[in-house]
């Protein structure tokens, strides 16, 4: 199944406290549990200004039913090609 990355615009994501990050990501995970097993949360990660986040689903329409259902901004979701890491340089 397809793997996308999510760019979500939340202008101050960085200063969110603890309690913020885990209410969001109960939204999202209780959505997540409404919507069934085609899609999956792999992870995120919170930038300044900006929430990247890493899900697996059939299709883009699935990830934007999923922010739309939360409340959350999808401002570009782009499907990941590959993945490469230090071990893809393989020295």
């Amino acid at each position: 199944m397809p793997k996308y990355v999510i760019e979500r615009d939340i202008p101050g994501a960085g200063q969110l406290s603890a309690d913020e990050l885990q209410a969001i990501s109960g939204k999202s995970c209780s959505v997540l549990r409404a919507m069934g097993p085609d899609i999956q949360w792999v992870h995120s990660h919170v930038t300044d200004d900006r929430i990247y986040c890493v899900y697996i689903a059939p299709d883009e329409a699935t990830i934007r039913a999923h922010a739309e259902q939360g409340g959350f901004p999808a401002n570009r979701i782009s499907e990941i090609r590959a993945t490469i890491d230090p071990t893809t340089a393989g020295t």
